[in-house]
């Protein structure tokens, strides 16, 4: 698949930039015949609404077209990281620590490979995740398909103990 020329990844980063936003993720999937283009937003204050998805769609339109990275037609989609939001970039892991996390291992990892718990951090190129029975795993980065947020797992953690009437 085609990868993006560093001059225009940076130009699509200054672009989110400019629009009060930051680009997290560019990534190009489909067919060579039928490539797609994913643009990853995030907005610190108050979340990527869809006008800012779409304001952001139109001129990274106009400069994918004149950069024409694909010899015809590609399909351009841009969207927020979402509530199960993959982490990405390095603050990701600070940013979020505490919260609960979907870990997903690659499948040369034994099992088990999908480890739910609390981020503890990430340094050294391991990313700690405390299960719920307090246990911490250290995983390497190099063995991790991808890390997200989980927040059906907080929310588990909210709801009481008992079930029936009071």
């Amino acid at each position: 698949m085609v990868r993006l020329s560093e001059d225009l990844m940076t130009r699509l980063d200054r672009l989110a930039t400019s629009e009060g936003m930051e680009l997290l993720a560019v990534d190009v999937a489909g067919t060579a015949r039928r490539p797609v283009v994913r643009l990853v937003l995030d907005k610190a204050q108050g979340g990527v609404s869809l006008a800012d998805c779409e304001s952001v769609s139109r001129q990274a339109s106009v400069l994918l077209d004149a950069h024409d990275p694909f010899p015809g037609a590609f399909t351009l989609e841009v969207s927020s990281p979402g509530i199960e939001r993959k982490l990405y970039k390095d603050n990701d892991f600070t940013r979020f620590a505490g919260r609960s996390v979907r870990v997903r291992m690659r499948p040369t990892w034994p099992a088990p490979r999908v480890i739910e718990g609390f981020l503890e951090g990430r340094a050294d190129g391991t990313i700690r995740v405390r299960d719920r029975a307090g246990v911490t795993h250290e995983l390497p980065e190099p063995e991790v398909f991808e890390t997200r947020l989980a927040p059906h797992l907080e929310e588990s953690e909210e709801k009481p103990k008992h079930r029936g009437r009071k």
